[in-house]
Protein backbone atom coordinates (compact mmCIF):
# COMPACT_ATOMS: atom_id res chain seq x y z
CA UNK A 1 0.00 0.00 0.00
CA UNK A 2 1.12 3.34 -0.71
CA UNK A 3 1.63 5.62 2.08
CA UNK A 4 1.68 9.60 2.64
CA UNK A 5 5.75 9.05 3.62
CA UNK A 6 6.01 7.09 0.73
CA UNK A 7 4.28 9.44 -1.94
CA UNK A 8 6.50 12.57 0.23
CA UNK A 9 9.42 10.46 -0.70
CA UNK A 10 8.77 9.90 -4.23
CA UNK A 11 8.12 13.46 -5.03
CA UNK A 12 11.01 14.81 -3.04
CA UNK A 13 13.30 11.83 -4.66
CA UNK A 14 11.19 13.22 -8.25
CA UNK A 15 11.65 16.85 -7.59
CA UNK A 16 15.43 16.30 -6.55
CA UNK A 17 15.97 14.68 -9.80
CA UNK A 18 14.77 17.73 -11.61
CA UNK A 19 16.63 20.10 -9.45
CA UNK A 20 19.39 18.18 -10.68
CA UNK A 21 18.81 17.58 -14.19
CA UNK A 22 17.95 21.56 -13.93
CA UNK A 23 21.46 22.26 -12.53
CA UNK A 24 23.42 19.93 -15.27
CA UNK A 25 21.25 21.92 -18.00
CA UNK A 26 22.31 25.39 -16.47
CA UNK A 27 25.89 23.85 -16.05
CA UNK A 28 25.94 22.56 -19.72
CA UNK A 29 24.59 26.28 -20.57
CA UNK A 30 26.99 28.17 -18.84
CA UNK A 31 29.41 26.13 -20.35
CA UNK A 32 28.51 26.21 -23.73
CA UNK A 33 27.91 29.79 -23.47
CA UNK A 34 31.92 30.11 -21.80
CA UNK A 35 33.39 28.54 -24.79
CA UNK A 36 31.03 30.30 -27.19
CA UNK A 37 32.82 33.42 -25.61
CA UNK A 38 36.02 32.01 -25.80
CA UNK A 39 35.79 31.24 -29.73
CA UNK A 40 34.66 35.18 -30.24
CA UNK A 41 37.77 36.65 -28.28
CA UNK A 42 39.54 34.72 -30.62
CA UNK A 43 38.29 35.84 -33.16
CA UNK A 44 38.39 38.92 -32.04
CA UNK A 45 41.63 38.89 -31.70
CA UNK A 46 42.89 37.65 -34.76
CA UNK A 47 40.62 40.32 -36.54
CA UNK A 48 42.02 42.70 -34.45
CA UNK A 49 45.75 41.88 -34.98
CA UNK A 50 44.49 41.67 -38.46
CA UNK A 51 43.73 44.90 -39.11
CA UNK A 52 45.71 46.62 -37.32
CA UNK A 53 49.03 46.24 -39.26
CA UNK A 54 46.88 47.28 -42.57
CA UNK A 55 45.23 50.28 -41.08
CA UNK A 56 48.87 51.33 -39.68
CA UNK A 57 49.98 50.65 -43.37
CA UNK A 58 47.30 52.77 -44.77
CA UNK A 59 48.49 55.87 -42.19
CA UNK A 60 52.25 55.12 -43.12
CA UNK A 61 51.08 55.11 -47.25
CA UNK A 62 48.74 58.05 -46.77
CA UNK A 63 51.52 60.37 -44.81
CA UNK A 64 53.84 59.29 -47.58
CA UNK A 65 51.11 61.18 -50.29
CA UNK A 66 50.64 63.87 -48.28
CA UNK A 67 54.81 64.62 -48.01
CA UNK A 68 54.89 64.02 -52.15
CA UNK A 69 52.19 65.79 -52.40
CA UNK A 70 53.47 68.79 -50.30
CA UNK A 71 56.99 68.28 -52.02
CA UNK A 72 55.61 68.66 -55.45
CA UNK A 73 53.63 71.87 -54.92
CA UNK A 74 56.48 73.17 -53.24
CA UNK A 75 58.65 72.47 -56.21
CA UNK A 76 55.33 74.06 -58.67
CA UNK A 77 56.24 77.03 -56.30
CA UNK A 78 59.49 77.24 -57.47
CA UNK A 79 58.80 76.90 -60.93
CA UNK A 80 56.30 79.10 -60.95
CA UNK A 81 58.19 81.86 -59.37
CA UNK A 82 61.37 81.14 -61.51
CA UNK A 83 59.04 81.51 -64.58
CA UNK A 84 57.49 84.71 -63.34
CA UNK A 85 60.85 86.06 -62.40
CA UNK A 86 62.27 85.46 -66.51
CA UNK A 87 59.10 86.96 -67.44
CA UNK A 88 59.71 90.11 -65.55
CA UNK A 89 63.55 90.40 -66.54
CA UNK A 90 62.24 89.93 -69.89
CA UNK A 91 59.28 92.25 -70.11
CA UNK A 92 62.13 94.81 -67.96
CA UNK A 93 64.71 94.35 -71.06
CA UNK A 94 62.23 94.72 -73.78
CA UNK A 95 60.76 97.75 -72.04
CA UNK A 96 64.19 99.01 -71.40
CA UNK A 97 65.42 98.28 -75.21
CA UNK A 98 62.62 99.60 -77.09
CA UNK A 99 60.45 102.16 -74.84
CA UNK A 100 58.46 103.92 -77.17
CA UNK A 101 57.12 100.67 -78.81
CA UNK A 102 56.37 99.71 -75.21
CA UNK A 103 54.25 102.68 -74.80
CA UNK A 104 52.83 102.48 -77.88
CA UNK A 105 51.86 98.59 -76.79
CA UNK A 106 50.47 99.73 -73.57
CA UNK A 107 48.21 102.23 -74.45
CA UNK A 108 47.17 99.72 -77.44
CA UNK A 109 46.51 97.17 -74.40
CA UNK A 110 44.36 99.61 -72.49
CA UNK A 111 42.66 101.15 -75.24
CA UNK A 112 41.28 97.83 -75.74
CA UNK A 113 40.75 96.61 -72.42
CA UNK A 114 38.36 100.16 -72.28
CA UNK A 115 36.80 99.28 -75.25
CA UNK A 116 35.33 96.01 -73.80
CA UNK A 117 34.38 97.35 -70.42
CA UNK A 118 32.57 100.08 -72.60
CA UNK A 119 30.75 97.88 -74.50
CA UNK A 120 30.07 95.21 -71.49
CA UNK A 121 28.54 98.13 -70.07
CA UNK A 122 26.50 99.31 -72.88
CA UNK A 123 25.20 95.27 -73.26
CA UNK A 124 24.07 95.18 -69.52
CA UNK A 125 21.58 98.89 -69.75
CA UNK A 126 19.89 97.10 -72.37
Amino acid sequence: MITSATTQQNTRQASDGLLHSADQAIDSTRNFANHALDVTEEKMHSLSSGVKPALEKFSRKAEEYAHQGMDMAMHAKDKARESLSNYSAATSRYVSDKPVQSVLIAAAVGAAVAILVSSARNRNRY
